[in-house]
């Protein structure tokens, strides 16, 4: 049993000190897990951490999927010889999509959420009823590995109601939970008061300065050990916005502080992976603004690699600063050996990563129109959540009345980019927090708005939005009305497609005798999705600074494979390369 005062951690009576590395299943194929736990075990980390999406398993009310990936991949640590830290959420940030809440909750319950508000808690309780069992039968306590359990995430930066903490944290020992609960928020004043529980263990999140980190923890919670849950050694990127790394010296000159200060750690991220299909979240900032350029719009979508500047990059491999953090381990390792009563008799050895394939150009030789489904009629434009869609791309059609003169055309609360097509014809694109270019139209036009998503905010106020047009279509001061809509849904599979046709859904085909890693750009595509063998890999945008998305071995087979590019931007790509090393910018 994992039991903590002020000096530290007891596992089974003796003195451990908790080395951990995040490392999401759901940024990972099922299939490297091995080789990347094994990496972290070789690395001289005892446990693995990992947050659970709630919105990847419940896409909509009571239909869930996918909820033998983490007990699968909890029983894969365990025989890499790694413990676990479990972050159920509800809300879990990471940089995920709507923070991992369901977007048909968040539009629905509004502000309510993350609230002690019973509709929320509900929902909260279905999941939790169909997720925690897996994760109950798996703690230290029942002979597993999973050494500790989250209440919420960062609550402190969001909210107040301590009554919703003391729900969530009271579920959750309803459900079996009996391994530590804890906390984590930033080592802020008001983040630990309105974050933390009376008898739940508190951990900090933060990326230099342990030694402050730790002292103003310690204030908070005298009786607590010092535990940085989030050790954040690097950072995520944005479209359109400069690439992140951090100095591996400096990085591990702060892991090697936060060891002798007599912390235990979870390295933010080990691996970070990648935010397959529509995963990826979004930020926005606080400021008002009203600019033409993108690049200065409060709205900032999260890119689809998460490589994090990790000691294990997008791929797997190792960096400088896992080496560097290898020797930091090491030196604690040798100068407290007591630690090593908790490991087994294994060495721990990296393992080879997969080949990385020749660089190659696969010619895009077929071309579709967009799969929309049916046409709906609606009397104001929906949004996508009343559609009953996460993600995808959605034509709204309107018909301007015939006796009206040339007006301005305003589309309010756009959420994220769209298309404006009038009489069939594309004449602007329209973007989220953009002021653009003003477009007047006459009366007795079709208007076609193509609106395509991107990541939901994931952290802050602006957490829940919805996507779509969230208001309304105006021609001057008028709204348009009688709204007809036809949707791609991008949490399904593509439908069947005839490549003999025009328009922006593009494919190739190339053939490979044996399979490896790969790293996939767009060239001359200006933004837009791409998949692989059906397989929706994630978006690629010209702003960057990613450039080129990660393809890992697993989607791939020997013999013939296909790839399908979905180009919005107004572009004509006229190839996919395969190339051998990953530009992030």
């Amino acid at each position: 049993m994992l039991t903590y005062d002020s000096t530290g951690f007891r596992l089974d009576g003796g003195p451990l000190r908790i080395l951990s590395g995040a490392m999401h299943y759901f940024r990972t194929r099922p299939e490297q897990w091995p080789a990347r736990l094994a990496a972290l075990r070789a690395m001289g980390l005892n446990t693995v951490e990992t947050y659970v999406p709630w919105n990847l398993h419940e896409p909509r009310p009571g239909e869930f999927r996918r909820l033998d990936e983490l007990p699968a991949f909890l029983d894969e640590a365990a025989r890499q010889g790694l413990w676990a830290i479990v972050r159920p959420g509800p809300y879990i940030c990471a940089e995920w999509d709507n923070g991992g809440l369901p977007g048909w909750l968040t539009a629905r319950v509004g502000r309510r959420a993350r609230t002690s508000d019973p509709e929320y808690l509900a929902a909260v309780d279905g999941f939790f009823d169909r997720l925690l069992p897996s994760v109950v039968e798996r703690q230290t306590t029942q002979g597993g590995n999973v050494l500790m359990v989250q209440v919420e995430n960062e609550y402190g930066s969001y909210g107040s109601d301590r009554a919703y903490l003391r729900q969530l944290a009271d579920g959750l020992l309803r459900r079996g939970v009996d391994v530590p609960l804890f906390t984590s928020d930033g080592p802020e004043d008001h983040m630990l008061t309105g974050g933390t529980l009376p008898g739940v263990l508190a951990t900090v999140n933060f990326g230099s300065e342990p030694e402050a980190a730790f002292e103003t923890l310690r204030r908070h919670r005298p009786q607590d050990p010092p535990f940085c849950m989030e050790y954040w050694n690097g950072w995520f990127d944005h479209w359109g916005r400069p690439h992140h790394t951090r100095d591996a010296a400096d990085a591990a000159d702060t892991l090697r502080r936060m060891l002798a200060a007599g912390g235990s750690v979870n390295l933010y991220m080990a691996h970070g992976g990648s935010n397959f299909g529509t995963g990826a979240g979004a930020n926005h900032a606080d400021p008002p603004f009203n600019s033409t350029d993108w690049t200065e719009s409060p709205y900032q979508p999260v890119t689809t690699s998460y490589d994090y500047d990790a000691p294990l990059d997008e791929r797997g491999a190792v960096t400088e600063k896992y080496e560097l953090f290898r020797a930091v381990l090491a030196e604690f390792a040798a100068e407290h050996p007591e630690q090593a009563r908790y490991l087994d008799d294994r060495t721990p050895a990296l393992p080879e990563l997969p080949p990385v394939l020749a660089a190659r150009s696969v010619a895009l030789t077929g071309s579709a129109p967009i799969p929309f489904g049916p046409e709906s009629e609606h009397p104001v434009p929906p949004t996508f959540e009343e559609l009953g869609i996460e993600h995808g791309v959605v034509r709204y059609v309107f018909q301007v009345p015939q006796d009206r003169p040339e007006l301005p055309l305003t589309v309010e609360g756009l959420n994220d980019r769209a298309v404006l097509l009038v009489d069939g014809e594309r004449v602007a694109e329209l973007a989220r927090g953009v002021a653009g270019d003003a477009v007047t139209v006459p009366g007795g036009v079709t208007l076609e708005l193509l609106v395509d998503s991107l990541g939901r905010v994931n952290y802050g106020p602006g957490t829940g939005d919805r996507k779509g047009i969230t208001g309304g279509v105006r021609h001057e001061r008028q709204y348009l009305h009688g709204c007809r809509t036809s949707v791609l849904d991008l949490g399904t599979d593509l439908p069947p497609l005839d490549f003999a046709a025009e328009g922006p859904v593009l494919r190739g085909e190339f053939t490979l005798d044996a399979t490896g890693d790969t790293f996939l750009a767009v060239p001359g595509g200006r933004r837009g999705r791409l998949w692989v063998n059906g397989f929706l890999l994630g978006s690629y945008d010209e702003r960057g600074p990613q450039v080129t998305l990660f393809c890992p071995q697993p989607l791939l087979r020997a013999g013939v494979n296909e790839l399908v590019v979905l180009e919005l931007g107004e572009a004509n790509p006229r190839s996919v390369e395969l190339r051998e090393a990953a530009d992030l910018g």
